[in-house]
């Protein structure tokens, strides 16, 4: 009977020992999933009002505070920063909360009487800047792991602060990344119990740091697209404008077919052309190129257009308005940008052309011969700089203008660089001398066909090579 109770209390012991065993393993795995669960609606709950708040427009600053807050109420830390990585690979300190001690060697400056310790503090941080690999910051940005510390007495990489309250009693420090690439370290320091962080808290403020991460990709990501929207905008108005400023009728001379074709290589380009009436029998013709491209030469293009305009009704001679628009225009033109130019006058009474050029591509004139039947090719050469390049005295001593005839079946032809330095898949350039070539082959036609014409020949040459600079043609027949 006895040898029976002992067995049987022997059973119930093992019985016991086995229950409490498991007891214990269900317990830690019930709690590792109720820290599980608790972590993922941290997170969820954080990455849900960053997704509403970005769209709200949250700033970058904003971020980052709200990337702090999180991790302090999450591990019940006293003190946070969020240290971002500068342009210059620096770690820059830019958002913290709480009494947060500095991470680097103490600093130089001296607390003023006339400031509080949080103000002093907030100087300090708002000053430090540590390189890659310097310290504990430095060096989680610079092997990309995350560290969590809970003796520092003796870890060299903690700085030793005089002041009890910034005194570090456990830390944790964690990259912000986005597939691998730095943006910056959140670090959370000293629990508001005195106690040191759990794994449970290394965790959670990994998994802040990875979602901040992603945060900010986002946010930086939204926020270049709506400044390239802005832009688009800005450019699609832009190219409006200059659309209005070119003319698409010209005036009406019984004897002359004006045609002009203007494509930019970008929305908004940098050539200019202008056909205007200067008397019952005299019309102005203006072909110019802007160096560079989009908003700046569009811009310098408009101005320069208006002073042409204006001026033109002031002087009849075209060397003389292009010494006056220099003029205006050397003081506006930054250092780096000119404009080429070709300012024209057509007289139908006198069978005249009188030209001026400002350092453009010369003008290609076309005399068809009647009798014989030969079509003259002529480059209507005269002196001249481009505009805003020099000062008055210099241009003006340079600049000169030419007069030839203009008769029944010439054809007059003005276009920019764009169209005769077009490259095919061999690098070999469409040069002026196709472009005569196309023009003898369309002499029978109208000024819109011979430009209709050009662009086929341009086209057919380059081959699909795609156009990388404004194209202009502007084409005068003498009928």
């Amino acid at each position: 009977m006895f040898k029976l109770f002992i067995g049987f209390l022997f059973g119930s012991l093992i019985s016991w020992v086995v229950y409490r065993y498991f007891k214990k393993q269900y317990d830690t795995l019930e709690n590792e999933r109720i820290k599980l669960v608790q972590e993922k609606e941290i997170v969820l709950e954080f990455m849900h009002n960053l997704v509403e708040d970005i769209g709200e427009g949250l700033s970058r600053k904003e971020l980052f505070q709200r990337v702090i807050h999180t991790a302090i109420v999450s591990t019940r830390a006293t003190s946070a920063c969020v240290y971002e990585l500068t342009k210059n690979k620096r770690l820059q300190s830019v958002a913290t909360e709480g009494l947060y001690p500095a991470q680097s060697e103490s600093p130089t400056m001296t607390q003023k009487k006339k400031t509080t310790r949080t103000q002093f503090l907030d100087k300090v941080l708002s000053n430090e800047i540590i390189k890659i690999g310097d310290g504990l910051i430095g060096g989680v940005a610079k092997n990309s792991k995350a560290v969590l510390i809970t003796d520092p007495i003796n870890d060299s990489r903690i700085i030793k602060h005089t002041d009890p309250s910034l005194q570090i009693k456990s830390i944790i420090v964690v990259p912000i990344l986005f597939r691998k690439r730095l943006l910056g370290v959140l670090s959370v320091v000293n629990p508001v119990d005195e106690s040191v962080f759990t794994e449970t808290d290394f965790s959670i403020t990994t998994s802040l740091a990875e979602q901040a991460g992603l945060a900010i990709h986002n946010l930086d990501l939204m926020n270049f697209r709506i400044e390239k929207s802005k832009l688009d905008v800005d450019l699609s108005l832009a190219s409006n404008i200059q659309g209005m400023l070119l003319p698409q009728t010209f005036p009406k001379k019984s004897v002359l077919d004006i045609n002009a074709y203007y494509k930019p290589a970008q929305k908004v380009g940098g050539d200019l052309y202008d056909v205007f009436s200067l008397s019952d029998h005299r019309v102005g013709i203006t072909i110019a190129d802007v160096s560079g491209k989009g908003i700046p030469a569009s811009i310098l293009m408009a101005q320069c257009q208006s002073n042409m305009r204006h001026i033109s009704q002031q002087y009849e001679s075209p060397a003389q308005v292009l010494k006056e628009v220099n003029h205006i225009l050397t003081s506006n033109v930054k250092n780096n940008m000119f404009i080429t130019l070709i300012y024209a006058i057509i007289d139908t009474e006198t069978n005249k052309i009188t030209v001026a050029r400002a350092g453009h591509e010369l003008p290609l004139l076309f005399h068809g011969d009647k009798n014989s039947g030969v079509y003259k090719t002529t480059k209507i050469e005269s002196e001249g700089m481009a505009l805003g390049m020099v000062p008055a005295e210099i241009f003006n001593s340079v600049i000169n203008e030419v007069e030839v005839e203009f008769t029944e079946n010439d054809t007059l032809l003005l276009y920019t660089d764009g169209i005769t330095e077009g490259t095919n898949i061999d690098g070999n350039e469409f040069t002026d001398s196709r472009l005569a070539d196309a023009v003898i082959a369309l002499r029978n036609k109208s000024a819109e066909e011979i430009n209709q014409g050009i662009l086929v020949s341009f086209n057919s040459f380059c081959d699909g090579n795609g156009q990388t600079d404004d194209i202009t043609l502007v084409t005068v027949r003498h009928k």
